[in-house]
């Protein structure tokens, strides 16, 4: 499954790490891709994951997913 969630408030390479480290803890997700020019968050992940687990993980970072 591939999907892409729009995130707000990542400025940083920090912010790209904490996204990056936060949905890779999620089980089933595989790649992980962050555009902090566009907020997109692209990930790769079997078909066990919810979108709701993976805004869930952005979400705890202290960042706000906007569109899944």
């Amino acid at each position: 499954m591939q999907t892409t969630i729009k995130v707000e408030g990542m400025t940083c390479g920090h912010c790209e790490q904490a996204v990056k480290g936060a949905l890779k803890e999620v089980e089933g997700v595989q790649e992980v891709q962050v555009d902090l020019k566009t907020g997109n968050v692209d990930i790769s992940a079997n078909g066990n994951v919810s979108k709701q687990e993976m805004t869930e993980a952005i979400e705890e970072q202290g960042y706000d997913v906007v569109s899944q």
